[in-house]
């Protein structure tokens, strides 16, 4: 089983903290599509036939995209690609794109999945980080998801925001609880150099949130969502029973995935891929035969790394088992041994011969994945 990216990098507006690849220049949608639909019909042997069980539709703003754009992607994939019947479709969406009309034809697609980028309830925020939505927009967006029949929703939340409170983070998990989606993401918020968000607290006109209060934001949002019957199943996300993102979750599990689209990421087991983060660079690459990515073959020092930094940060943890089948017994002594001291410490357990971290273990997660590479 392996999975498809697809990135599509246009938005109306840039959010003030995003950095990933975008742009507003919509007027080469038409061209884009097309290099994409190219890229997939001449990387079909990428996945060596491997059947499609996720396909993900992320951003930029995915929901830009008009009926005919989506079907001619659509109809591209399942020509090239032997896709799983019951493969998850995600669809990355703004709130306000997420009209009636836009819903409705929405179900006319293979997309099974919604992942709504609310981000916050709170009106003020929401215009301070440039969100095209509003509160009320995004509650109706997600009841119209429900009542047109869609089953799967996700709704990415943020925390660490400019000027919030205990209080205000408080209102909005309550609010995406009342809502019930399937899945949960929530992600504290990073000040990311060369972003509008950055030049703002450089000129001191907003300020990062202090570690004590991130930690007890953070410790709020465990608590409130396992409590309301949520699976934290990995750092950042949360869901109710069995409906993690099988998407991301492939990520964090080493399956292959093939990425499309400008600055997309591959991977096939034994090499990482990654195309320029150009759109102009990606089309003419593309069109011109001759395409613009680059390639890092991953030695066995570097697989163990990634091992350990996808698998610890999920409640699946790491096996030891596979651990040392896939990587030695030199790795697996190494891990052990680097591990020993933080299994003292309550931090990290082993159980059932899995390697995975402890509830307390969250909240210093990084320091124990950095211990645990191979430098």
């Amino acid at each position: 089983m392996a999975g498809i990216y697809i990135h599509i990098p246009f938005c109306k507006r840039r959010c003030i903290y995003c950095d990933f690849f975008s742009t507003t220049q919509s007027e080469k949608k038409p061209n884009y599509i097309h290099a994409l639909c190219q890229e997939l019909k001449i990387r079909k042997n990428y996945l060596e036939d491997e059947e499609i069980e996720t396909i993900y539709l992320g951003g930029g703003t995915p929901s830009q995209l008009s009926e005919s754009e989506l079907k001619e992607i659509f109809t591209y994939i399942y020509k090239v690609y032997n896709v799983n019947p019951n493969a998850e479709i995600t669809l990355e969406a703004n709130p306000d794109d997420l009209t009636p009309e836009y819903v409705t034809m929405l179900r006319q697609l293979p997309i099974n999945r919604i992942s709504m980028g609310i981000q916050t309830f709170q009106e003020e925020t929401l215009k301070l980080l440039h969100r095209r939505h509003t509160a009320r927009q995004a509650i109706e967006a997600f009841q119209r998801c429900r009542e047109a029949g869609i089953r799967n929703i996700s709704i990415d939340l943020m925390y660490g925001l400019p000027g919030e409170t205990l209080q205000t983070w408080k209102e909005d998990l309550q609010q995406a609880i009342a809502l019930h989606p399937e899945h949960i993401s929530a992600y504290h918020l990073i000040y990311e150099e060369g972003t509008a968000l950055w030049t703002l607290k450089e000129e001191q006109k907003v300020k990062e949130t202090n570690e004590e209060l991130s930690v007890e934001m953070f410790s709020i949002l465990i608590n409130e969502l396992t409590q309301a019957g949520y699976q934290h199943y990995e750092i950042s996300n949360f869901c109710l029973p069995n409906l993690h993102s099988r998407h991301n979750s492939s990520y964090w599990t080493g399956k292959k995935y093939l990425g499309c689209g400008p600055s997309a990421h591959s991977f096939n087991g034994t090499s990482r891929q990654w195309n320029v983060a150009s759109l102009d660079k990606y089309i003419n690459g593309i069109t011109s035969g001759n395409p613009d990515f680059e390639i890092e073959e991953l030695d066995l020092y570097t697989r163990y790394n990634d091992y350990v930094i996808t698998s610890i940060r999920t409640c699946w943890g790491m096996s030891l088992s596979q651990l040392r089948l896939t990587f030695g017994k030199e790795l697996y002594d190494y891990c052990l041994r680097m591990a020993k001291p933080y299994i003292s410490e309550g931090v990290l357990e082993i159980c059932e011969g899995v390697l995975k971290l402890t509830r307390r273990g969250i909240f210093i997660s990084d320091g124990i994945m950095s211990d645990l590479l191979w430098v």
